[in-house]
């Protein structure tokens, strides 16, 4: 393995990074996950106003839009040495002409962290296990479809993971030899995980225990680990000093993320929440088998050996409950677990290959790649699967639709951010909360900030139809909607008859042109509809044209 190790990691690493690469630039340069948009106007603007302030907290996400605003920067200083912006204000235009020149180096910069945390993985492995459980787990998270998805992603959730991953060798490292640069990197990463994504301040329950547990074999630690507790809150103001300067702001996001109900993605309580993280994305990303070998791989490791009991398996545990206690459920707040599952899994599979071979099975080598090859084959199939589907959305197919079908000057209402129907000659209306449903083409080429859209927002969870003002409907009419967010409501009719309300006012004497449902394997995104408004003024009959 000496020999080996080196290159197996590197294909590992190269696999990983292929995998992410693929399809990277879906849907650009439309823009179809709704929080992108959100996470680079917020740098965008820090750029623009000059300003260290991102203005916005809810994740708190501010060493994400810090990465961001650097990325903008770069992008700029590179385009006016090559000529290719004049200045700033060019810069801008073409960045809101084609949000893909900032957001294509955005998610790259995503990618990377994706396949860092994979080569963390491997390093926690090794030094849990050994090297084949090292590159086995960098293995099953470079394969997993869940994590490939939210490396092409912006958000937060994979540069918190690199600072969960790196606070999980620095509690390593307290647990081993107890040195002060331990403690002090373990409260570092803490603050910087935290300043990324809120959630991810359970790491810090690894040092604790960690410390807690040297503190009890008699070492006298506790000021090490005292300093490594206040290490945390520092690094946080550090990292994100507008926490204290802008409390205000603070206070609004997070009143904003603590709603009770969105639509799609409300639980049903604690147990039901924990069954729905292990049925659907677990299961999805994992396999049964893989997940069945991983949570069997904790549970025999943390009998086995105290570091996996006092650093991995507590983390792992109380990150998993605070997920089924919230109120929402989301695939992607179950990110940072995945690479201790991916652990947990390779433990689970060198395990029983060791035992098989010091039982004097004959077969022993056989029988652990055939178990290998039965976790990870659905998984590599399931991740090449939904890249596929990432690349041919059902909101593209809609657009497409409308190019081939809809003469040029027609307007039209699209709930997504359909920006590759902006040269299409279409006249674009775009739904913004108490703005009613605004002109696209010239909010963006009045280059809108995001705290003007924050503001006409008004703290609703989604930026489509079913949340403009009621008094303001009728600025919607078009003669064609695409709308991508209908089903949604239609599913929950209980929860959101004032949203559903919106839309079959608008939908009145409306006709279905056309719908593109996702199909597994193939294309994903939401059910999309494009329907013919009917208008005003005009009665319509479902088997003879339009007549007013």
């Amino acid at each position: 393995m000496r020999w080996i190790a080196p290159g197996l990691l590197i294909l590992i690493l190269a696999l990983a990074t292929g995998l992410r690469l693929r399809g990277v630039d879906f849907g650009l340069p439309a823009l179809n996950d709704p929080d992108e948009p959100l996470f680079m106007m917020t740098a965008f603007d820090m750029l623009r106003n000059r300003s260290l302030n991102p203005g916005w907290f809810g994740h708190p996400g501010t060493v994400t839009l810090y990465c961001l605003a650097l990325i903008c920067l770069a992008v700029g200083v590179f385009g006016a040495l090559t000529g290719r912006f004049s200045g700033a204000d060019q810069f801008a235009s073409a960045v809101y002409a084609d949000p893909a020149i900032v957001f294509l180096p955005a998610r790259l910069f995503i990618v990377l962290c994706g396949v860092i945390c994979v080569y963390l993985t491997y390093r926690i492995g090794k030094r849990l296990g050994g090297e084949r459980v090292g590159l086995m787990a960098a293995a099953l998270l470079a394969i997993n479809s869940i994590h490939i998805e939210y490396s092409q992603i912006i958000r937060t959730d994979m540069q918190a993971s690199v600072f969960i991953l790196l606070c999980i060798l620095a509690a390593l490292g307290i647990l081993e030899n107890g040195r002060e640069r331990h403690y002090l990197l373990a409260g570092l990463w803490v603050g910087l995980a935290a300043a990324t994504k809120w959630p991810a301040a359970l790491v810090a329950i690894a040092p604790l225990c960690a410390g807690l547990a040297r503190m009890r074999q008699g070492k006298h630690e506790g000021d090490l680990l005292i300093l490594s507790l206040l290490t945390a809150p520092v690094a946080l103001f550090c990292a994100s000093p507008y926490l204290v300067l802008d409390y205000p702001a603070v206070l609004r996001d997070l009143a904003g993320e603590a709603r009770p109900i969105h639509p799609g993605a409300t639980g049903g309580g604690f147990l039901a929440n924990l069954a729905w993280y292990l049925s659907q994305p677990l299961a999805r990303s994992f396999g049964y088998a893989g997940l069945a070998a991983a949570a069997l791989g904790l549970a025999i490791a943390a009998r086995r050996d105290r570091r996996w009991r006092l650093v991995i398996v507590p983390f792992v545990l109380l990150f998993l409950a605070t997920l089924s206690l919230q109120q929402l459920v989301w695939t992607r707040w179950i990110v940072p677990i995945l690479p201790l599952l991916a652990l947990g899994g390779a433990y689970a599979l060198c395990a029983a290959a060791e035992g098989l071979r010091s039982r004097g099975f004959r077969h022993a080598a056989i029988a652990g790649w055939a178990a290998t090859a039965f976790v990870m084959l659905p998984m590599l199939h399931a991740s090449v699967m939904r890249g596929t589907e990432r690349m041919h959305d059902t909101r593209q197919a809609a657009s497409a639709w409308i190019t081939a079908h809809v003469p040029t000057a027609t307007t039209l209402l699209v709930e997504d951010a359909a920006i590759d129907l902006l040269g299409k000659g279409h006249r674009l209306l775009f739904p913004l909360g108490s703005a009613g449903c605004i002109n696209a083409r010239q909010a963006l080429a009045s280059q809108m900030e995001y705290q003007e859209v924050a503001d006409k927002r008004a703290s609703s969870p989604l930026v489509d139809l079913g949340h403009v003002a009621r008094d303001k409907i009728e600025t919607c009419r078009a003669s064609y909607a695409i709308l991508s967010h209908y089903d949604r409501y239609r599913a929950a009719p209980d929860a959101f008859p004032d949203a559903l309300a919106r839309y079959h006012d608008l939908l009145t004497d409306a006709r279905l042109e056309a719908r593109f449902t996702p199909h597994p394997g193939s294309s994903s995104g939401p059910t999309t509809y494009v329907f013919r408004l009917a208008e005003r003024g005009c009665q319509t009959n479902n088997d003879a044209p339009r007549q007013c």
